[in-house]
């Protein structure tokens, strides 16, 4: 599995975050709906991002568990 750098700004997309947090993408829709991952920024009509701030905050979260 390769390393996915994730900017300190700006906007990922789905792909993009999948690549990040191994989960499928209806696990991830449910997740979001959830409140369990962060809710998603619409860009455009058929545009969905996440911000790169909140996905690396949900890294660092999730690092975090895994350590106790």
């Amino acid at each position: 599995m390769a390393f996915v750098q994730i900017p300190e700004t700006g906007f990922l997309r789905l792909s993009q975050v999948l690549a990040i947090i191994p989960v499928g993408k209806s696990s991830w829709w449910r997740g979001c709906k959830l409140g369990i991952y962060p809710q998603p920024v619409k860009l455009g009509p058929r545009t969905t991002a996440w911000k790169a701030e909140d996905i690396a905050a949900l890294v660092e979260r999730l690092g975090n568990k895994g350590g106790r």
